[in-house]
This record gives C-alpha cells, structure tokens and sequence, in this order.
C-alpha cells in the first residue's frame, strides 16, 4: 500500500471523521450527526493561529485517509521549550500492520523536535490492540507509571 503521510487540511475533517467513526470505540462521537463531527474536526484545522500549538497529521492512501495522528504543543513554563503531547494516533483496521502508524508517531515526533519540545508524551489505554501489540514500545517509547 503506497501511502503519503502529511498535515491536514480542513477539506480532511470528513475522512478523519469517518474513520473515527469506524472504529467503534467512541459512543459520543456514534450518537452525534456526522456533519456535527465533521464540524467539530473542521474548526481547528481551519484556524491557523491555533496551528502554533498543534498539528495534524493524515495517512493517505488511494485518495482515502486511513490514519491520523494530532500533536499538542504546550507551554511549559519551569523549562526550556514546551512539551509536546500526542492526543490520537488512530489507524484504519484495515490498513494496520503495514508502518502507518510508525509513520504517523515519527512524523509527530519530528514536528515535536523541530518546534523545541523537551519532551513528548501520550496517554495509551492498557486495553486498548495498540497497548496490548506493545505498539509504542516497539517504536522506541518507555511507559511511565
């Protein structure tokens, strides 16, 4: 599967929206109208002044967004530089164990360095596929307790 991984666009809050969608996990987001989600993604990926404190990136294969991660630069005010924090980082069922999501963690790890973040963090629910194929782990990341 060739696939192109880049930011995001506002044109992409559908794709993203319909893979969050699919993937089950979320009872908010399957009780609320498409277009009301598709709006809610939308928003910040239109407002450029809010792109200082965070960024989006899509794995597109075939014209089709098949994964997704969003990085959150946070001031951090007792050292130097902010700290990064990679709130999602979701990928296609269908399109999992071919580097996808490698690719998405690196890409937010290279924008992460590139804007001066001392550290990058994430939250990993321990039931979740990606906690329990040691995804992270695998991908050069310690788990805190």
């Amino acid at each position: 599967m060739d696939v192109h991984i880049r930011n995001a666009v506002s044109e992409d809050a559908s794709g993203i929206a319909s893979l969050i969608r699919g993937l089950g996990l979320f009872a908010e987001i399957a009780a609320e109208p498409l277009d009301a989600t598709v709006a809610r993604i939308a928003a910040p990926l239109e407002d450029a002044e809010s792109r200082t404190h965070h960024a989006v990136f899509v794995a597109e294969a075939g014209g089709e967004i098949v994964g997704f991660a969003a990085l959150h630069i946070l001031p951090y005010f007792i050292r130097k530089g902010a700290e990064g924090y990679i709130s999602e980082l979701f990928v296609r069922a269908s399109a999992r164990g071919g580097g996808i999501g490698a690719a998405l963690l690196h890409a937010a790890t290279e924008e992460a360095r590139r804007r001066g973040c001392f550290r990058l963090r994430l939250l990993n629910v321990k039931q979740r596929e990606s906690y329990q194929r040691r995804f992270y782990a695998k991908n050069g990341w310690k788990e805190w307790e």
